[in-house]
């Protein structure tokens, strides 16, 4: 659940050097959770990242046939922007991404752009999708991964490519029907447990789970999903309100997670409940 990108827009920022504190109930961060952050490049659901060379406009036209193409020059073009995980970068190359865009848009579908997906929602630009997955596979093969917020569906569908069980929850009706129609159409609903609720509460009766991907932004991330985390898991997710970082969580004990911040993103709000 992303908000539309202004596909002009770039941004980067100077890394600068880390900074650790502790992390208290003041900030409203869950009790237990010690705070690292970590400034790097700029990126946002609404910034676009850097592009590399742009497509031939005799591609763009017939991409039906080309789609393969588009894909590759997309990993590309990830591969160029420090994306280095191989699997990540193969599922990426694997999904077609215009099928989870409007036929309208199908010419923009491997531009490195959010799009809209109708209800107010976009489809992520690829290099956030393909950096939130890389953040929690990073050093580690997760078996049971959960992602919040659903969208189209393309997010999961990546992810089918890495982990062995997804689940995916979305709140709003409507994206939940058309992300089960795209995964039926890739016949991957057998390999995604699509699920029609509210993300904050997540999916405690499949918990604990290795990663959770969250694509909404909350002032705070819930510790019913903290909770779902297995020892050892990552959860990833943007956090804020008019200024958002993402955040990468791993859980080190039982009662206690470790917090590092991540690139500086542009999410819409996480909402509990659901919307028909």
């Amino acid at each position: 659940m992303r908000k539309p990108v202004n596909p002009q827009a770039t941004s980067h920022a100077a890394p600068a050097p880390k900074r650790a504190s502790s992390y208290g109930s003041a900030t409203g961060a869950p009790k237990g959770v010690t705070a690292t952050n970590s400034n790097t490049r700029i990126s946002s659901a609404t910034l676009q990242r850097p592009a590399a060379a742009p497509v031939a406009r005799s591609e763009e036209s017939n991409l039906g046939l080309n789609s393969g193409r588009l894909r590759a020059a997309m990993v590309q073009r990830l591969r160029a922007q420090g994306i280095s995980d191989e699997r990540v970068l193969t599922a990426m190359e694997a999904v077609p991404r215009h099928i989870f865009v409007d036929q309208a848009l199908a010419s923009r579908a491997y531009d490195d752009a959010a799009l809209p997906i109708g209800h107010s929602q976009t489809i992520s630009q690829p290099w956030v999708v393909a950096r939130m997955i890389a953040a929690v596979c990073e050093g580690r093969a997760p078996t049971r991964v959960l992602e919040v917020g659903a969208g189209c569906g393309y997010q999961a569908a990546v992810l089918s490519h890495i982990v062995r069980d997804v689940y995916a929850i979305e709140r709003i009706r409507g994206l939940f029907d058309l992300a089960r129609d795209h995964l039926r159409s890739l016949r991957l609903n057998t390999r995604v447990r699509l699920t029609y609720g509210d993300g904050m509460l997540g999916l405690p009766n499949s918990a604990p789970f290795d990663a959770i991907v969250v694509a909404a932004a909350g002032i705070a991330i819930p510790q019913a999903l903290l909770n779902q985390l297995a020892p050892g898991g990552r959860l990833i997710a943007p956090e804020g309100t008019s200024s958002q970082r993402l955040v990468l969580v791993e859980r080190t004990s039982a009662t206690a997670w470790k917090r590092t911040e991540l690139e500086a993103v542009r999410f819409v709000p996480l909402r509990a409940g659901i919307q028909s």
